[in-house]
This record gives C-alpha cells, structure tokens and sequence, in this order.
C-alpha cells in the first residue's frame, strides 16, 4: 500500500502536469478538452495507479507486454483504458490483443493482421495508432509519412481494429527541427482525418505526440494525447 505522504505527492505531481496541460492549451487558444494525458505507468506499482486512478485518471499506458498484462489484471475492477506503447514483438501480439483497449506502436501490415486475428470476439476493436518514425532514426520503430496512407488502408480493412491516427517519438534536437517535425505529423493527421470521416471502423481523432520536456510545443501542433511517467509517478522504482 502506498503511505498518506507518498499518495501527496503523486496528488501534487498529477495536479503540476494537469496544469501543465491546461496553460499550454491556453497559450495555443486550443479547450483543455482537447487533449488527453496518458499517464504512463511502466515500472510503476500498481497502488499508484490506483492512486492516480482515484484523481480521475483513466488512460494508463504500459512499455512491456507481460507487466502490462499483470497490472490489467489485478486492476479488472477499475475503469482503466489500458494503452500499449512499447515496441511490440509478433510472438507477445496476442496477449496485448487480448488484454489492452490501444497499441500506439503499429507499423507494419503484417502486425495488424495478426492482432486484427486474435482480437477476442466478445471485446470491441483495439483502438491502433500508426508510429511514425518522424525524425528518421534508426534506432526507433515506426514508417515513414510516405508509408501511412498503405498501412492506414490496409487497417481499415481489419474489422477488429479501429484506426484512431498517429503516434510518434521525436529524437531530441532543437526546438525548430521538433516543431518542423510536429507540424508534419499534424498535417499527415489532418489528411487522414478528412480522407476517412464518414469510413465505418475508423475513427481519426488522436495524434499521440509530446512527453514532459516538449509538451507545451507538442500541444501548440495539434497534439491530442502527450504521454507522461516521470513527472507524475517519480523515478522507477526498478
């Protein structure tokens, strides 16, 4: 159980980041609404997402796919949307088919079609972001801009996923270069948006982008969802 003075300060971290979000949505003259936290849990107890759980918090997000699995678990009874957005091998497909609501790590066709397979029947479709590899690196996962239009129509022929946009994971440089790079994610967004609105199964409404150091310049280029751990659960504990 996590003790009174630890639960503050998750209280405190939670309500800075919140705040964060909020006064970057003012900067840009965006509603506060428009953006959603994924509070990522990685190497987090359970108890504290319990914690943060009880402020609210509803999105949770997860790196390792057996961890995941564990936590989803032993939270059955919590309104948790799980979201999966580690690197995702095809031999542990199943498992986040099985036990999450989002992967943000889609990037090939062959994935999708596994998932799309053992998506379990009596659970609705696994929400999927395409990783984009924005900034050409060649240790991150993810296709290129040119590449989203083919995976993204071969996702909509999958009736187990539903298509909701994009994800990225920007390498660290200058804060021109960043926004250059966020500003093409959100034009790719936009496309897709408009090229698949009235489409059934697909849902193009979230661009996953920003993280504790590039949140405000995230948000100010179209983010919907920025995705914080640190900043709200502390360092890992393992």
């Amino acid at each position: 159980m996590i003790d009174l003075e630890s639960s503050d300060v998750l209280t405190s971290n939670y309500q800075t980041v919140m705040d964060q979000i909020t006064a970057a949505c003012q900067k840009s003259g965006r509603p506060t609404q428009d953006v959603t936290l994924l509070a990522v849990s990685k190497r987090h107890a359970s108890d504290a997402i319990k914690s943060i759980h009880t402020l609210g918090q509803t999105s949770f997000g997860e790196n390792y796919v057996q961890e995941g699995v564990e936590k989803a678990q032993t939270l059955q009874s919590l309104n948790i949307d799980w979201h999966f957005i580690g690197p995702l091998q095809s031999n542990k497909s199943r498992l986040v088919a099985q036990h999450f609501n989002w992967l943000h790590t889609l990037d090939t066709e062959k994935l999708a079609k596994r998932l799309n397979a053992q998506r379990p029947n009596e659970l609705s479709p696994l929400n999927v972001l395409i990783q984009v590899n924005i900034s050409d690196q060649d240790t991150k996962s993810g296709i290129t801009l040119a590449d989203v239009d083919a995976l993204a129509q071969c996702i909509t022929q999958l009736p187990n996923l539903t298509l909701r946009g994009l994800m990225c994971i920007p390498a660290p440089q200058d804060e021109a270069t960043l926004k250059q790079e966020f500003l093409a994610m959100q034009t790719k967004f936009q496309q897709l948006k408009l090229q698949y609105q009235n489409q059934n199964n697909v849902n193009i409404d979230t661009l996953s982008m920003g993280m504790s150091a590039d949140l405000s310049l995230a948000i100010e280029c179209g983010s919907t969802m920025v995705r914080i751990g640190t900043a709200i659960f502390g360092k890992r504990t393992h």
